[in-house]
């Protein structure tokens, strides 16, 4: 009933061996062996970044947050290669930082100043106006030329900066006391009108309000100007001045506004102490004796008289200002003039345009809160800083004093110095303390290569990590002794390279990225640019 079960039993096929070929599978990285096609080296997979309306059919991502890319941008991650950007006046605007400023330290020729320039041109594209308040190389004029904005020239021989100019402050003040008359004059054409109450109300605050800004703009004016005479002895002397002489200065300053009709210069400073009226015989303590007024005075006119042509400071400071500074444009002030040598003169230059370009940001935003101009916003720069607060006793205070706007001025600031010495190095602990105080209230902390020795005195004001202060020293290296890629030029490691911190958070190290426009313009050794016939290659 089965049948047979051979019947249907098929005939197995013989086994057959199969070609090693075959049977061998790849690695990871491809065949193994001589010409089979090995990658020894995997290269990393591509990473692209986009919002998440974008990418939102990837979710959930596999991989964390990035670096972030706000504001202008400045580069990629060093190790993810992740972009990367960041400016002081983006990062404040979002809540990022307390503070818009910015702090930049790093040794000479590793890309500060290239980096500040990247982030004034991107600002400048958002228009916001950069204001180089001095500019000692030069490193900044080809950029403002090139944003179409004003070079302004200083030194011996070269240009004149009037220190007791109120610049745009008198014609601000009369321009507000203008238009509070006029509040006043509408506000008194609709009283009479039943329904004008609340409208005239509404005009003789804003009449108040532009009387309150003239004065205030007024005041400041004369203080500006009063620290700035001060601060100029201070350097001429290497000592501040005493008491009684910066009230001598300071009454003087009241009576020239009272008796010229036009912008006094320090000859006429000179001209009214030696004038000796009453309201300054009073302050000097002469009981009536003119020579004990003569001998208070003495140390004083002598100080004044070489800011006025006869001493090394030339006529810099006692002739009519050459140009005023035009706040719709890019400004720059070039001291290139001023030789290295002349360390006192620098920082009597610094300290002028530092307290000039202040004093004009400040009376654009007062006509601007009266809504007499428009608001506009400014990115000043400070580059050099050491040489200002090493020029005398006292000068970390004015500088202090001219810079504790920024927040509540609508302005963004950098500072650039090359390490933490340059702030140590001061005389006194108090004026240490005040210095570091730049860096610690900075908004953000830009560190390029430092030495090692520097670590102890940068964590005072800024806390660094092991591997950041590893990663900081590291790019002080000198680099290879032998040519890259066979050019005649070494490639320095730390060369545009920065860690921008904020706060106790980690920093982010961050390799600047260029431009081809900006190559050219960012290039600050021009003099050393040799053809290979041996001429200098423009």
């Amino acid at each position: 009933m089965f049948g047979s079960k051979t019947k249907h039993q098929r005939t197995p096929a013989p086994a057959t061996k199969l070609a090693a070929a075959v049977t061998r599978r790849p690695g990871l990285r491809g065949w193994r062996g001589r010409g089979q096609g090995e990658a020894v080296y995997v290269t990393a997979a591509d990473e692209w970044r986009g919002t998440s309306v974008q990418v939102c059919g990837l979710w959930p991502f596999v991989g964390g947050s990035g670096t972030p890319i706000l504001g202008v941008p400045i580069g990629v991650h060093t190790d993810t290669g992740a972009p990367f950007g960041a400016d002081p006046i983006s990062w404040f605007m979002h809540g990022m930082i307390n503070n818009p400023s910015m702090f930049v330290l790093g040794l000479p020729h590793y890309g500060k100043s290239t980096l500040v320039r990247h982030i004034v041109l991107g600002l400048a594209g958002r228009s916001i106006n950069p204001l180089i308040l001095g500019d000692l190389k030069p490193d900044y004029v080809d950029l403002i030329e090139a944003l179409g904005g004003q070079v302004i020239s200083l030194g011996p021989g070269r240009g004149h900066l009037n220190v007791l100019d109120p610049g745009e402050a008198t014609g601000a003040a009369v321009r507000l006391l203008a238009s509070a008359e006029e509040h006043r004059a509408k506000a008194n054409r609709i009283l009479n009108d039943p329904d004008g109450d609340q409208a005239a109300a509404a005009l003789l605050a804003a009449a108040v309000k532009a009387e309150k800004l003239a004065e205030q703009l007024m005041a400041d004016s004369h203080n500006r100007r009063l620290n700035m005479i001060t601060a100029l002895i201070t350097i001429v002397r290497n000592a501040k001045p005493s008491a009684h002489e910066e009230s001598l200065i300071d009454r003087a300053l009241h009576i020239l506004d009272e008796r010229l009709d036009r912008v006094p210069l320090i000859g006429d400073l000179i001209e009214v102490i030696k004038d000796a009226p009453d309201e300054l015989r009073a302050i000097a303590l002469d009981r009536g004796d003119m020579s004990r007024y003569l001998d208070a005075t003495d140390q004083l006119r002598q100080s004044l008289y070489s800011l006025d042509g006869s001493g090394r400071f030339s006529d810099m400071f006692s002739q009519p200002t050459d140009q005023p500074m035009d706040l719709t444009k890019p400004v720059v002030f070039d001291l290139s003039g001023i030789s290295d040598t002349q360390r006192d003169i620098q920082a009597a230059c610094l300290l002028a345009c530092w307290s000039t370009g202040f004093a004009t940001v400040q009376v654009a935003h007062t006509l601007a809160d009266a809504g007499l101009e428009p608001r506009r916003n400014y990115f000043v720069v400070m580059d050099e800083l050491w040489r200002a607060l090493r020029s005398g006793e006292g000068m970390v205070d004015r500088v202090d004093s001219l810079t504790r706007l920024n927040r509540t001025e609508g302005v963004g600031q950098a500072m650039i110095t090359h390490t933490m010495s340059d702030l140590e190095a001061l005389p006194t602990e108090s004026e240490r303390m005040k210095a570091r105080g730049f860096v610690e209230r900075s908004g953000m902390v830009v560190c390029g290569a430092l030495p090692g020795a520097e670590m102890e005195k940068l964590n005072k004001a800024v806390t660094l990590s092991r591997a950041e202060q590893a990663r900081l020293i590291s790019w002080a290296d000198p680099g290879s002794w032998t040519d890259v890629g066979g050019s005649r030029k070494r490639v320095r490691p730390g060369l545009g390279k920065f860690l921008f911190k904020v706060g106790g958070r980690p920093g982010i190290p961050v390799a600047l990225k260029l431009t081809s426009v900006e190559e050219k313009l960012h290039d600050t050794n021009k003099r050393w640019t040799i053809s290979q016939n041996g001429e200098e290659d423009n």
